[in-house]
């Protein structure tokens, strides 16, 4: 079971923002890799501080091609690859420890 960690949230950068998101599916369906995870999904478990699932996510998160197919068609006009840049970020931050 995936534990809520508010600490998760205040250590993403305040710029990351999928609230707007309505889960509509439009950049699962329009995805050029089918990463049916991204964005979604995997910026729900963001949004709720679920940090276990975040990480089980990584290699989704790192196989994105940042192309913008996704948020170019986003209805709901949310940043998707800045999100996505901004979950890699942490990730080297946080996960790899590497330098800003």
């Amino acid at each position: 079971m995936a534990k809520v960690d508010s600490t998760f949230l205040d250590a993403m950068d305040e710029r990351f923002d999928a609230s707007a998101c309505i889960n509509c599916g439009t950049c699962t369906a329009l995805c050029p890799m089918e990463i049916s995870l991204l964005p979604r999904r995997l910026f729900r478990h963001a949004m709720l501080g679920l940090e276990e699932l975040v990480r089980a996510d990584e290699e989704s998160i790192y196989s994105c091609l940042l192309c913008r197919m996704c948020e170019v068609n986003c209805p709901a006009e949310v940043p998707i690859a800045e999100n996505v840049r901004l979950l890699r970020a942490w990730f080297n931050t946080h996960v790899y420890e590497l330098q800003r």
